[in-house]
């Protein structure tokens, strides 16, 4: 906060400072972006399973309302559920191990950049 008796400049001055060292505090490193893409896809994977789950269960719980199978729609549901967003996990895990054992893409040269060296 400016003080009464501070010249513009010198304000100005110690707002560029601080402005610097907030830039430098908040600034990002590689690995910072992979583990919030590891992060990403692992709440991805866990609203997976709790979407299958809990849709599951809603669909037993309508099929129990209006055919009255009570419990057994619910409990059909809770399995299937269960059941689907498991191997959703599963091939999702496994897409993403694929993506991280690829093989890097190979490195093409042009002949031109190679005579200007």
């Amino acid at each position: 906060m400016p003080q009464p008796d501070d010249s513009n400049e010198e304000a100005i001055k110690r707002l560029d400072e601080r402005l610097d060292a907030f830039e430098t505090a908040t600034k990002r490193g590689p690995h910072k972006a992979s583990s919030e893409a590891a992060m990403g896809e692992g709440y991805r994977l866990l609203g997976g399973v709790i979407g299958g789950v809990l849709g599951g269960l809603g669909f037993g719980w309508l099929f129990d309302h209006f055919l009255h199978t009570t419990p057994w729609g619910m409990v059909a549901g809770l399995m299937l559920g269960t059941a689907l967003s498991a191997y959703n996990a599963y091939t999702s895990a496994n897409r993403t191990a694929a993506k991280l054992n690829a093989p890097a893409p190979p490195v093409v040269r042009n002949e031109d950049e190679d005579l200007n060296r």
